[in-house]
């Protein structure tokens, strides 16, 4: 029997579906269905007639991500040293927002009465200073109970140094029955706050991840294989994961950045910006040869340490509604109205106006095409829910429509400039890679703005995210906390990295990874001494090494070094990689016998030196075209999963890829002189 892989990214509006058999890839976008994500992907399944002789599903799952933000998590307790239950609370002691007088903090995922003591205390370096009391313990659980929690989290003092007071509770709370999460098991590494915070993470969302993982896997074959992606970019078993929840709080956003990394350097371009939109939130991230990773990650305002990409969130999509400020500016987002009802568009009865129908307004979405004409797109429905907007404006619907479409781009190009020139890298040297079902609609203008000048729009672009599910590597990772002057640390990193990689890789062979697709990554977090916070840095079995790669990182990051300085090592960590056996070609259809003639012409409206520029642009079904051949804009693209605006000034071409590779001259010689 042929194996067949399905990758699957369940988002607010859409479903992505990529299924690869005999070496062919098929594509599915549905509806989703909130109340329930996992009917939405059996029922896609179904219609790509793949359940019953389905291998392996590979899913990236909002359910995590939405617990948080919309505050639908667990009733979860935490169990913590004596004198440290307000640690969530103290936090680092810094203000969300310096100059707001009124400013609230966000409350805690556990409130106050659902934080308990137990009497104990380790120190810094793990050695006992007073035993666990088991009746403090007893008495903890007892309260949590009472409490009606769901889930426990247990975060104890110094447990990353020495787990075993913190095992001893985690065993008794396990007794009761209840979701138990336990720091030692999740992230044992200093810096309490953190720690604390990421732990009661994982017990917030757990249950329902437990929970909806265990409803998934009920309705696909037992023989199917269900892996979950990570934010880190690679996948785990579901048993992992309903174990370890939080480490899927962003992992649609992570395998779309694999997706678009792995496109791009096929087609030769290792230095890029990753432009994901969809129907409620655009997610950016910089790839400059390598995919850029963080242990400061924060989901709805609750900090994590756990690795993740580093991706950066608005709340700007095709769903995102169009609404006016106390002061009567247009504002778009971050709300958005989701699968159901819809845009006004789709004819659910949606009435407010969104971004999606903004460009069925001004003719950049064509009715018929839409999902390859599976779904129609009703014109007048959307015109009619941007007449409130334009009414509002005293302007025509066109003029409303390209007025949100500014709004939403500005959001769009603020969220690019965090993960680039605030970070000290230059657009003008990438390539801006959009996916999405709406990230081709706006790439070459957000590209126009920031003077990036090229835009690569894959073959599968609507998907990429699934696609990226299935390329993506299995990756587990680990850390330890050693805290050793760099000059002494040689001996204790060799010998506490010896320990990590015996773990990643049992871990790795135990998920059924063959032992020559293993791969082993040290790293180690290094600092000035005296300084609050880390970098990480490849380590390959020299120290000295790796601190005078320390000083050369800091020079780049912070713009200064000091090589007399002493440095200190913080913690040890590795990736245990098992390396996809994956490598997915999509080469472009030949098309030298297929006439390129475009389907139609059709007037679409862009921004211009007039109010609005109305233009009869030809519309090419992208099947149809030819690689390698120069194409000028402006144009509309169509395709099953999304559509591509090309603006006037702008060139396009298909390259052997499959990739859509689209210029702007003016922007090109703009960057190569700068």
């Amino acid at each position: 029997m042929v194996d067949v892989l399905v990758g699957v990214d369940t988002g607010g509006t859409f479903t992505d579906i990529v299924l690869l058999r005999d070496g062919q890839l098929r594509v599915l976008k549905v509806l989703s269905t909130p109340d329930d994500p996992a009917r939405a992907i059996i029922d896609g399944v179904q219609q790509l007639g793949a359940l019953e002789s389905l291998h392996v599903m590979v899913h990236g799952s909002t359910v995590a991500t939405n617990a948080v933000l919309e505050g639908k998590g667990a009733v979860t307790g935490l169990i913590t040293t004596a004198g440290f239950r307000d640690v969530l609370e103290i936090g680092r002691q810094t203000r969300p927002k310096l100059y707001d007088l009124r400013v609230q903090k966000i409350a805690p995922l556990v409130p106050r009465a659902r934080r308990v003591e137990v009497i104990e205390r380790l120190d810094e370096r793990g050695a006992v200073l007073q035993p666990l009391d088991e009746d403090s313990l007893h008495t903890a659980i007892a309260q949590l109970q009472q409490a009606g929690v769901e889930a426990i989290a247990i975060s104890l003092l110094f447990s990353f140094a020495n787990p075993l007071h913190e095992q001893q509770v985690t065993e008794a709370a396990r007794a009761t029955g209840l979701y138990v999460s336990a720091s030692y098991e999740v992230l044992p590494e200093f810096r309490e706050y953190e720690r604390t915070s990421t732990v009661v993470l994982n017990a917030y969302v757990g249950p329902l991840i437990d929970r909806y993982l265990a409803r998934l896997e009920a309705q696909l074959p037992a023989s199917t294989v269900l892996r979950i992606m990570q934010s880190n970019g690679g996948s785990i078993l579901s048993g992992t994961a309903r174990r370890e929840a939080a480490r899927t709080l962003l992992s649609g956003p992570a395998a779309g950045v694999v997706g678009a990394a792995f496109v791009a350097r096929q087609a030769n371009y290792e230095r890029i910006i990753s432009l994901d939109i969809g129907g409620t939130s655009t997610d950016v991230a910089l790839v400059d040869g390598a995919v850029t990773e963080t242990t400061s990650g924060n989901v709805g305002g609750y900090p994590t340490k756990l690795p993740m990409i580093d991706i950066h969130t608005v709340g700007a999509g095709g769903g995102s509604i169009g609404w006016f400020d106390l002061g009567g500016a247009l504002r778009v987002g971050p709300a958005s109205v989701g699968a159901y009802p819809g845009p006004a568009a789709y004819g659910r009865g949606g009435t407010q106006a969104t971004i999606t129908d903004a460009h069925v307004v001004l003719g950049r979405l064509i009715p018929d095409a839409f999902l390859g004409g599976t779904m129609r797109l009703d014109r007048a429905c959307a015109q009619q829910a941007m007449s409130a907007i334009a009414q509002r404006l005293q302007t025509s619907v066109e003029e409303a429509a390209l007025g949100m479409l500014r709004v939403v781009n500005a959001n769009m190009e603020a969220a690019i400039r965090v993960i680039s020139v605030e970070r000290g890298g230059d657009p003008r040297f990438f390539t801006l890679v959009a996916y999405g079902g709406a990230g081709p609609l706006h790439a070459c203008e957000l590209a126009e703005a920031l003077h990036i000048p090229r835009v690569l729009i894959p073959a599968i672009p609507g998907v990429l995210s699934a696609l990226g599910m299935l390329i993506a590597d299995t990756l587990k990772d680990y850390v330890r906390t050693v805290m050793i002057a760099g000059e002494e640390a040689q001996e204790l990193v060799m010998t506490t990295l010896e320990d990590l990689r015996q773990q990643g890789r049992a871990a790795l062979l135990t998920e059924g990874i063959a032992a020559e697709q293993i791969a082993l990554e040290a790293f180690v977090d290094m600092r000035y001494v005296g300084q609050s916070y880390e970098l990480t840095i490849p380590f390959y079995g020299e120290m000295q090494h790796a601190i005078q790669a320390f000083h050369a990182t800091h020079e780049r990051r912070f713009g200064y070094c000091d090589e007399a300085e002493r440095v200190t090592v913080v913690n040890v960590r590795l990736k245990a990689r098992g390396l996809s056996a994956l490598w997915l070609v999509e080469h472009a259809r030949d098309a030298q016998e297929v006439s390129m003639t475009p389907d139609m012409r059709r007037s679409v409206t862009f921004a211009g030196a007039e109010p609005i520029h109305v233009q009869e642009v030809p519309v090419y079904e992208r099947g149809i075209l030819r690689t390698g051949q120069l194409f000028e804009g402006p144009a509309i693209i169509t395709q099953y999963d999304t559509t591509t605006v090309v603006p006037p000034a702008w060139q396009f071409q298909i390259d052997h890829f499959g990739n859509i590779i689209l210029e702007y001259p003016q922007q090109a010689i703009t960057a190569v002189g700068a």
